[in-house]
C-alpha cells in the first residue's frame, strides 16, 4: 500500500494527543471524586455509570479519527501488469557530471542545459527505451533501460555531481557500462548517447567507441560549452582555482568529441544556447533502425478509501450506538441474583 499525499499522515500524532489528554481529563475526575468523599461510596450513589462503557467510546471515535486521516491521505493499493508491444530504438544516456559541467558558458549551465536536452529528448519519445548513466571519474547506471518516461526524468532532475565523489571525466567508462546495459532483443536501433564537454581525463575513449560499434551500436557525442572556455563555479559565489592561486579554466574539446563520435560510427553535436542540437539530434536517431520492444511493463495504483470510508461509518454508528450509562435492562439483569 503507498499514500498519494502521505504529508497528511502528521496529522496521525492528533491520536496520542486525544489519549493523554483523556488521561489527564481521568485522573482529575478521580482526583474530584476522592475530594467529594469515600471513592466506593460515591460510585455506590451512581448506580447507572459505567466504569468501561465512555473508554470504549473514546476508542471507537479515535479509531474514526485515525481513519479520516488515512482517507485524506488517499492510501492506494494493487498493481495492474500489462504487456505492450512497440516499435521504437533503445538509447542510453551517458551524462557527464564532473565539476566542469556546473561552468555556465552555456546558460543556465553546461550540466543544466543537458538535463533540459535530454527532457525534451524523451518528450519526442513515444515507442523507445531509454537508460541513463552519469559519470565523472567514475560511472554507475542511475537508471536501467526502461519505456517508464516519467522516471527516467524525475531521475535526471535529481542527477547533480555530488553523486559521484571521484572528480574527472572517464567517458570509456560511462561508454562500456552503456555498452553493457541494452536488452539482448535483435535487430533494433541502439544509440549512446555521451553529453559531456570533451576533457577525457582517463584516456580509452575511443576504444570503448570502437567495441560498441562493433557490437552493433551507435555512439553519438553531444558537446557541451564553448572553446573559448569558462571558469567553474565553487558553490560559493566565486570559482575554482589551483595550487598556483589562478582561477581554473574549462574548455570544451570538439577534437576530442569529434574523434569518439566518428570511432563509434555516429554523429558529433554541438550543444549551444539554441535548440539546433535538439532537432539536429531528433533527426540522427529517427534515421535509427526501429524494431517491435519486448513488452512494457506499467505499474497502476487503485484508490482504496472507499473500503476506510466505510469503517469510518462503522465506527461512528457504534460510538453512537453505545451509551456512557448502563442501559436500564443491564442494570435489572443479574446472573447471580438471589431469588
Amino acid at each position: 500500500m503507498r499514500f498519494e499525499d502521505p504529508t497528511y499522515l502528521y496529522l496521525l500524532v492528533i491520536v496520542p494527543v486525544l489519549f493523554l489528554l483523556r488521561l489527564w481529563m481521568l485522573w482529575r475526575r478521580k482526583k474530584a471524586l476522592g475530594e467529594w468523599g469515600d471513592k466506593e461510596l460515591t460510585l455506590q450513589q451512581m448506580p447507572d455509570l459505567s466504569r468501561h462503557r465512555p473508554m470504549v467510546k473514546f476508542c471507537l471515535l479515535c479509531g474514526a479519527i485515525a481513519l479520516i486521516i488515512l482517507m485524506l491521505a488517499r492510501p492506494q493499493m494493487g498493481t495492474k501488469v500489462s504487456n505492450e508491444k512497440r516499435n521504437g530504438i533503445e538509447a542510453m544516456i551517458c551524462l557527464d557530471i564532473s565539476n566542469s559541467m556546473t561552468a555556465e558558458d552555456v546558460s543556465p549551465s553546461r550540466l543544466a542545459k543537458s538535463k533540459m536536452l535530454v527532457e525534451d529528448m524523451v518528450d519526442n519519445f513515444t515507442n523507445d527505451k531509454i537508460g541513463l548513466v552519469v559519470f565523472a571519474g567514475d560511472a554507475f547506471t542511475q537508471l536501467p533501460i526502461t519505456a517508464d518516461y516519467v522516471s527516467a526524468k524525475m531521475f535526471l532532475q535529481n542527477t547533480t555531481p555530488a553523486l559521484i565523489e571521484e572528480q574527472g571525466t572517464d567517458i570509456a567508462k560511462a561508454i562500456n557500462l552503456a555498452r553493457n546495459s541494452f536488452t539482448q532483443q535483435k535487430n533494433i536501433g541502439r544509440a549512446i548517447i555521451v553529453i559531456t564537454d570533451g576533457e577525457d581525463h582517463e584516456g580509452g575513449a575511443l576504444e570503448a567507441a570502437k567495441a560498441a560499434k562493433k557490437a552493433g551500436m551507435r555512439v553519438f557525442i553531444l558537446g557541451v560549452g564553448s572553446t573559448a572556455g569558462s571558469p567553474i563555479p565553487n558553490g560559493e559565489g566565486g570559482y575554482m582555482i589551483d595550487n598556483n592561486g589562478q582561477t581554473v579554466m574549462t574548455v570544451l574539446n570538439q577534437k576530442m568529441c569529434q574523434d569518439i563520435a566518428a570511432a563509434g560510427s555516429g554523429t558529433y553535436i554541438h550543444v549551444d544556447n539554441t535548440s539546433n542540437a535538439q532537432k539536429r539530434l531528433n533527426e540522427e536517431l529517427s534515421k535509427m533502425q526501429k524494431n517491435e520492444i519486448s513488452s512494457v511493463v506499467y505499474s497502476e495504483y487503485n484508490d482504496q478509501f472507499q473500503l476506510i470510508g466505510f469503517f469510518v461509518v462503522l465506527l461512528l454508528a457504534l460510538e453512537v450506538i453505545v451509551f456512557e450509562c448502563k442501559p436500564r435492562w443491564q442494570k435489572d439483569m443479574s446472573l447471580f441474583k438471589k431469588k
